[in-house]
């Protein structure tokens, strides 16, 4: 089985797409980072503007930190198709290639083989999360410092001292992938009825769309589907910078994920055993 994978994972990384992931972010963070050296600590002080009346805030708030915190709200929702375009080439791309018959003539049962493709695409997607959060904190830290960190959302602020930070970030990171985990077995099972690279990707991205429409709309008959859609789960990371934690909630989200995950990959082998391969 690790021979399959390793195959598998070399196959992935020759690719040339398998990169574009890696070189859009590697481009993006320090653009992110150099607009924000001009003008975040503004928007810092905006956002602070109401606590600095009633507190006394000291320290370097503006700080890497708080730039690894701000791309990750902004960079997930544009690393689904990242990740789909790895994860949606994993079968479809034999398909075009026409290297199933060649794959499937070895003495490896077609549910080992799906599986080593799975593993491959999972780690490329941890692989891809893993150098989100390297190279966001990574720089962040060394261009804007160290601090604490004041996390703000719809449920208030919590004020986080920097010797947890380590932690929290390896949470959210953790969590983080686990979501992506989702939409590339998402993806992968698109893979499993096209033919071509694109459909998979066009796919698991409206699919998305339509299930955060789902997942946010204000209607009563929907209420009950929510828990069970991924896209009410997605945003499960920012927990990680709740004081306390609400684990929970965390486990609950997790769970969520974990049954999507499953149940796309189920269905997924399903096809893949018994579909007929013509080329």
């Amino acid at each position: 089985m690790l021979n399959l994978i390793y195959w598998e994972l070399f196959k992935t990384y020759s690719k040339w797409r398998t990169y574009i992931g890696f070189i859009a972010v590697g481009v993006l963070i320090p653009v992110i980072m150099w607009i924000m050296s001009y003008s975040g600590e503004q928007m810092i002080q905006r956002q602070l503007r109401s606590l600095q009346k009633d507190f006394f805030i000291s320290g370097n708030l503006f700080n890497g930190w708080v730039i690894g915190q701000l791309i990750m709200n902004g960079l997930w929702v544009h690393v689904p198709a990242l990740i789909a375009l790895v994860a949606g080439d994993q079968l479809s791309g034999e398909a075009t290639g026409g290297t199933f018959r060649l794959i499937l003539i070895r003495p490896v049962s077609r549910t080992r083989i799906l599986n080593a493709k799975y593993f491959a695409t999972l780690l490329y997607t941890a692989s891809l999360v893993l150098f989100i959060g390297g190279l966001s904190l990574g720089l962040g830290l060394w261009i804007f410092g160290s601090g604490d960190l004041i996390a703000i959302d719809r449920e208030g602020i919590s004020i986080l001292p920097e010797s947890e930070l380590i932690g929290r970030f390896f949470l959210a990171y953790a969590l983080a992938m686990w979501t992506m985990f989702v939409v590339a077995t998402l993806a992968f099972f698109i893979s499993s009825f096209v033919e071509n690279a694109i459909g998979p990707i066009i796919t698991t991205m409206t699919v998305i769309v339509i299930f955060l429409i789902v997942s946010n709309l204000p209607v009563e008959s929907v209420e009950n589907i929510k828990p069970f859609l991924f896209t009410t789960q997605i945003s499960v990371w920012t927990e990680a910078f709740k004081d306390p934690y609400d684990w929970s909630k965390i486990i609950k989200s997790c769970a969520a994920l974990g049954i999507n995950s499953l149940l796309f990959y189920s269905a997924t082998l399903i096809i893949f055993k018994r579909k007929d391969i013509l080329s």
